[in-house]
């Protein structure tokens, strides 16, 4: 079957610029509404109870998961199984978000007076702003969409996409105003690969079981030695106090043996590199990375209150999964 590929083009291009075009209609959105309805979202001491059906129903569940990953107490509660008991969930000091289209569907007909006569605050977000939902609503999000991106207009698509971004609006401007940090986040998501690059720090990763040291006046034998065993590709240098000094990579070891016609008779100080890129003990293992990348390097010394502790490898931080 010989599909003309400038055909399918062309509908690809047309549905992103429909879509684009109800994204820019949804500036008008952010209104006097939306700013109660955001102040409602923060200062509230229950949840967000968001409810939908058909497409607006796996929006709404999206926008539960984006609430709560956001420092914002959200759960979804579909709107047909509301009807059959689900309602409890809503405990008297929630607020429900109903998301609907039409706003006339035969289940918010039902709903959305079970929830005002319960004394929650409901929050509608619909296409029709003279829907019935709209009008039972205490504050509305209007979501006009010229028109759908399907060619005969049917199709959940540019209106689903409206309500998808609203509310990502809403949970960015809650998470703003929550003073939300990088630290909230990794909280929330301590499993992910994302939490891992905001919580891991380098205590986590490095090995504390190697802390490989040569003293300044140590030989290349030695050296070489401490590097071997200790499988970090390098050792620190530190003298009678336990000052670190340097360190002394296997390249550098490498490039002095070449150099010298006589390389036993060098000692660490000749081999070691002053001025070590070093990293604290509690910093974050994406930091190291970051310093081990900027500078073209595959080890940090660690220091923890000014003291060597062992070293942190670019293989630890790949072993997690992090980069």
């Amino acid at each position: 079957m010989n599909i003309p590929w400038e055909d399918i083009q062309k509908t690809a291009f047309e549905v992103i610029e429909k879509e684009q075009h109800a994204l820019d209609t949804l500036r008008k959105s952010i209104d006097a509404s939306f700013y109660e309805v955001v102040k409602s979202f923060y200062t509230s001491k229950g949840r967000i109870v968001i409810t939908g059906i058909g497409k607006s129903a796996l929006v709404g569940q999206k926008m539960a998961a984006t609430f709560n990953s956001t420092g914002t107490p959200a759960l979804f509660m579909h709107a047909a199984d509301a009807l059959h008991g689900d309602v409890g969930m809503v405990g008297p000091e929630d607020i429900v978000l109903c998301l609907s289209k039409s706003g006339e569907t035969e289940e918010f007909k039902v709903l959305a007076p079970l929830i005002k006569q319960a004394g929650n605050l409901l929050i509608a977000m619909v296409a029709n702003k003279h829907s019935y939902l709209a009008r039972c609503a205490d504050f509305t999000l209007v979501t006009v969409i010229p028109h759908e991106a399907c060619s005969n207009n049917l199709i959940p698509t540019s209106s689903s996409t409206a309500q998808m971004v609203l509310g990502d609006v809403l949970a960015i401007c809650l998470l703003k105003l929550r003073g939300f940090t990088p630290e909230d986040f990794a909280r929330f998501h301590p499993g992910g690969t994302l939490g891992k690059r905001m919580y891991l720090k380098v205590s986590d990763i490095m090995n504390h079981q190697l802390r490989p040291v040569v003293h300044p006046k140590s030989g290349v034998k030695d050296t070489l030695m401490i590097i071997s065993e200790n499988r970090l590709g390098a050792t620190a240098v530190l003298d009678e106090k336990d000052t670190l000094c340097g360190i002394i990579t296997d390249g550098d070891v490498r490039r002095m043996l070449e150099k010298n016609s006589n390389p036993y008779d060098l000692s660490a100080a000749d081999m070691m590199t002053r001025s070590p890129k070093t990293i604290l003990y509690n910093k974050t293992a994406i930091h190291a990375y970051n310093i081990m990348q900027s500078h073209k390097i595959t080890q940090l010394i660690v220091l923890k209150d000014k003291i060597y502790v062992g070293m942190v490898h670019i293989h630890d931080i790949i072993r997690e999964g992090i980069v």
